[in-house]
């Protein structure tokens, strides 16, 4: 299963393919809709927010509310296209225009952002043609991609969530947690302004959030994702492009601004003995084998262990400054300060939901990696003699 993504920030839409899912799942736009909007939530978000009111069009792939197994195609159009036909239009300039007199062309590199190096890579000149497509607007059918695996997983009894842990050092009770259903995590998680269980430190991190604003500035922070459900043995101790840990670091890291991830106890790992790491093994008629704890997130040798997977992503502030920082202008050589974009103060509980569906991608394709997956019937006939080989093993 795989899937491609086109578009720019500006551009008239977002489009994604997704080919290799099985023929029968039911997809409603109305799911996905539900994703996109929690994505343009959570408080510190910007006015771009209040311009784009993102609705999914599924244009092929599926009939009557079921997928065909023939490639699924997703849009997601960009209200604020209409006032960029001319800066972002498709068509080549007329004769009389000159290309360095194109409104908003930017030769300010901002620091943190991939507009430099993206310049020298495709040698453009005018910095928006990096910035478009880099600009995280991007994730927007990326969420609307993850969204469909989750309904994926949802048939297969495989949940996920994900919620805020941390914004600018301020950190949520991760015990919190403990002994809830993913369902009772997220409903609390979707009635708080950051996404956090935890509401005193809610609180505190939209105070954080207001200060920053204030001073022109942004912050980070990290959120975590957690998958119950998932059968043992999937992913890969043989190869190491399919150890599942690894795809779920890379599908983290491939999230904007995403700059490190941890499984289980994580970084905790390098200050604590082995006998305080590893997770000791039990059995019983009604589970199966399970751990007496879950230290290690559910994955060991890249497998999934049938415990929940725990993986987190710290996200580094936005890099746009409406204080900016310095640049040096590509044309002339000069010191400035860096150009502004639109931005957010703090983007961490929407990126908290990119998290959710970019990781929830990963899962469904590493399962159907795993299990006959033409169609739906099949895959989960596949997915249940399996759990009950593993539970009796």
């Amino acid at each position: 299963m795989r899937y491609l993504t086109a578009g720019e920030s500006h551009g008239p839409q977002l489009t994604a393919i997704i080919e290799g899912l099985p023929a029968q799942l039911e997809i409603t736009g109305e799911k996905i809709n539900k994703e996109l909007k929690r994505r343009q939530g959570g408080h510190g978000r910007g006015r771009r927010m209040q311009i784009e009111k993102d609705t999914v069009a599924i244009t092929a792939g599926v009939r009557h509310g079921k997928s065909l197994g023939s490639p699924v195609c997703l849009v997601v159009n960009n209200d604020d296209w209409k006032h960029w036909t001319h800066i972002m239009g498709i068509e080549p300039l007329g004769e009389d225009v000159d290309p360095d007199e194109i409104k908003r062309k930017i030769t300010r590199p901002r620091p943190g952002h991939a507009d430099l190096v993206g310049g020298m890579k495709y040698g453009h000149r005018d910095l928006r043609n990096v910035l478009e497509r880099s600009s995280a607007r991007e994730t927007t059918v990326r969420v609307a991609v993850g969204a469909v695996a989750k309904q994926l997983l949802n048939e297969l009894g495989i949940s996920i969530v994900a919620h805020v842990t941390k914004i600018g050092g301020i950190e949520a009770n991760l015990n919190l947690a403990e002994g809830m259903s993913i369902d009772e995590i997220r409903e609390r998680v979707e009635a708080d302004p950051v996404y956090c269980l935890d509401s005193e430190a809610s609180a505190k991190m939209v105070e954080a959030i207001d200060q920053a604003k204030k001073a022109g500035d942004t912050i980070g922070g990290i959120v975590e994702v957690i998958i119950t459900g998932m059968p043992a043995g999937v992913g890969s101790y043989v190869h190491y492009d399919r150890k599942l840990d690894g795809k779920l670091a890379m599908a983290m890291m491939s999230i904007n601004a995403f700059k490190g991830v941890e499984v289980g106890l994580g970084f905790e790992m390098a200050n604590l003995f082995g006998s305080q790491v590893h997770d000791q093994i039990s059995w019983n008629k009604e589970e199966g084998y399970v751990r007496d704890t879950n230290r290690l997130g559910g994955i060991e040798g890249g497998m999934s262990t049938g415990m929940p997977i725990v993986v987190r992503g710290v996200m580094k502030p936005i890099p746009t400054l409406y204080k900016p920082l310095q640049s040096v202008d590509i044309d002339t050589k000069e010191q400035f300060k860096a150009s502004i974009e639109r931005s957010d103060s703090c983007a961490v509980p929407a990126a908290s939901v990119v998290a959710e569906n970019v990781i929830a991608w990963e899962v469904a394709s590493a399962v159907l990696d795993t299990f006959k997956g033409d169609q739906m019937d099949i895959l989960k006939a596949d997915i249940e003699r399996h759990r009950a080989y593993t539970k009796g093993f």
